[in-house]
């Protein structure tokens, strides 16, 4: 009777406890995702009559390309995005999604960048899982007055089942120019960063926070090192892919695109070994008999692949 007594209660406990849920965290460059109409950005290049003639076509390829990512990525709780024109490219992008049992509903966050081609970092969340509560955008005031304005940094705060997250997701400015000569301007969009989670963890210490995106850095460069030193702690390595890297520039691969989590997190819900660089093998081709990322455009010509950069992920175990 004591027994039959025991394992009653035992079910009981079993039943009663909090099951724990598993999320992916993703982030990816998705390389010049534009539109064909002619806007307000400077996007001329990106237009049917253009040099590039993008047209259509083209368009919905690359849309296409895009969602057999996502599936592929088996469509993350939130992704993160970056180098998309505007938030109608967004919404064509899950309109073409396949209604599948599988494939989520997914909602937006996307603000307006003063960068002049109109490129932005934005949010895809799936509303079915994730709830959001608040967002909006840092902008980066570079010092320089003659520096073209540059991306925001967007941030939203989401809840997922009892816990609330805190996401930025970055683009910042590239290394055109020279890697030295440039670095003033990502240290101060790190700066940015450095100053909203600043604000946050002296509010809460205990806050979930995840910023992630292209810092067009390495993780050892000064700029990234500004928001490792908050803390945050990286979770896209080297050794997170069998090529070293999520970007290769003349032949050398090397971590551009990271994925960041605070010590709450980190200590709380990150699942350390997660961190992955996303291989699928038709992001791959082969090019002066090196493997590299299948991008849409390379030297001013059509190659119809998918980016040149390779997506990130990471999950996070929640109760």
């Amino acid at each position: 009777m004591k027994i039959i007594i025991l394992l009653f209660a035992l079910t009981l406990f079993t039943s009663c406890a909090e099951k724990r849920s598993v999320y992916k965290i993703a982030f990816y460059n998705v390389e010049n995702f534009f539109d064909t109409i002619n806007g307000e950005n400077i996007d001329e290049e990106f237009l049917p009559e253009a040099k590039l003639k993008w047209n259509t076509k083209k368009y919905q390829e690359k849309i296409k390309h895009l969602n057999t990512v996502i599936h592929s990525l088996n469509y993350p709780a939130i992704l993160g995005l970056c180098e998309v024109e505007n938030k109608g490219v967004l919404n064509d992008l899950i309109k073409a999604q396949s209604k599948t049992s599988s494939s989520p509903s997914y909602g937006i966050v996307h603000h307006e960048s003063p960068d002049k081609r109109g490129i932005d970092a934005a949010f895809i969340y799936d509303k079915n899982t994730v709830r959001l509560l608040e967002s909006g955008n840092l902008e980066v005031i570079l010092d320089n007055s003659k520096s073209k304005p540059t991306r925001d940094i967007v941030w939203a705060k989401f809840l997922l089942k009892k816990d609330t997250i805190i996401c930025l997701v970055n683009h910042w400015p590239s290394r055109r120019g020279g890697t030295k000569e440039s670095e003033h301007k990502r240290i101060k969009a790190a700066n940015t960063a450095k100053l909203f989670i600043d604000s946050i963890l002296k509010e809460n210490p205990n806050t979930k926070i995840i910023l992630m995106g292209d810092l067009n850095d390495y993780p050892s460069n000064n700029a990234p090192q500004i928001i490792q030193e908050i803390p945050m702690y990286p979770m896209i390595l080297k050794t997170s892919g069998s090529y070293g890297g999520t970007h290769c520039y003349r032949n050398h691969w090397g971590v551009l695109d990271h994925i960041m989590v605070s010590e709450a997190l980190k200590n709380n819900g990150a699942i350390p070994s997660s961190g992955k660089i996303n291989e699928f093998d038709y992001l791959f081709t082969e090019y002066k008999e090196h493997i590299v990322p299948f991008r849409t455009f390379g030297g001013g010509k059509y190659l119809g692949g998918y980016s040149d950069h390779l997506p990130v992920s990471i999950e996070i175990e929640l109760k």
